[in-house]
């Protein structure tokens, strides 16, 4: 078997990893030959772990609809925000998804709230989670929309296997009664299993009259918050910091 054959029988068997590798081998002469054979054979295997772990990367990254590209990186703490460098650290290792523990970010409107969610939930997605971003408005028109068609079950089944669930925009719209019994059905099925992350303009003590209906106010923030690490960010707008031009920005 020819090498141009051995490369494309690789391809068709969807080992493009592996097939890479061993071309670049093959283009660097006299660097690999006095390697044995399963030293040679295990680097080509690795490279194809390592192409197939970055295609699941990415395609938990695509399939999660972040809001912004964000990452933990980028996140800025030069602004003070009452934002701890230390805790978005211990965040980023991911246990907390592992011990399907909540997030509640709070703030005022510019403070960050939403680019520090997406930047963990990309974070998750690098870790092999899935994640999945929504405005509040936008998921319980979902689950309208999926009632109508016959989807309501499928859809709430996704919505409880996934691993990190980010509900932004959170207490700005009134709920129908219809709407609290929705939110009621997915933090069930998701309590003690996987982790939700909470973006909300309200403090935390608003919560519960944002919610509307005292029992299920109770049953809902039960779920949420008894095992919820808490982010409340403080101070002025980041858009409005990050886009005041200087003196000599401005155009004559």
């Amino acid at each position: 078997m020819t090498t141009a054959m051995t490369l494309a029988r690789l391809r068709d068997l969807r080992l493009g990893g592996m097939a890479e590798a061993l071309a670049r081998q093959l283009e660097q002469i006299g660097t690999y030959e006095a390697l044995p054979f399963l030293e040679r054979l295990g680097l080509l295997v690795e490279q194809e772990c390592l192409e197939r772990e970055h295609r699941k990367q990415n395609r938990l990254v695509r399939q999660a609809h972040f809001k912004l590209r964000a990452t933990v990186q980028d996140i800025d703490y030069q602004h003070p925000r009452h934002l701890k460098q230390a805790q978005v650290a211990r965040l980023a290792q991911g246990e907390w998804i592992d011990r399907a523990q909540n997030l509640l970010i709070t703030g005022p409107c510019g403070s960050g709230k939403t680019y520090l969610a997406c930047a963990l939930g990309h974070n998750a997605c690098l870790q092999g989670y899935s994640a999945r971003y929504y405005r509040l408005s936008r998921l319980l028109l979902e689950l309208t929309q999926a009632k109508a068609d016959g989807s309501y079950q499928k859809l709430l089944k996704q919505i409880a296997k996934t691993s990190v669930l980010l509900i932004d925009d959170w207490g700005l719209e009134k709920l129908t009664a219809a709407q609290r019994n929705d939110l009621m059905e997915i933090m069930d099925d998701r309590h003690g299993s996987t982790s939700t992350v909470m973006i909300s303009q309200l403090p935390t003590d608003q919560w519960y009259a944002a919610i509307g209906d005292n029992t299920l106010a109770d049953a809902i923030l039960d779920r949420l918050m008894h095992n919820a690490h808490r982010l409340p960010l403080k101070g002025e707008s980041m858009r409005k910091i990050l886009g005041e031009l200087t003196e000599g920005e401005h155009l004559e």
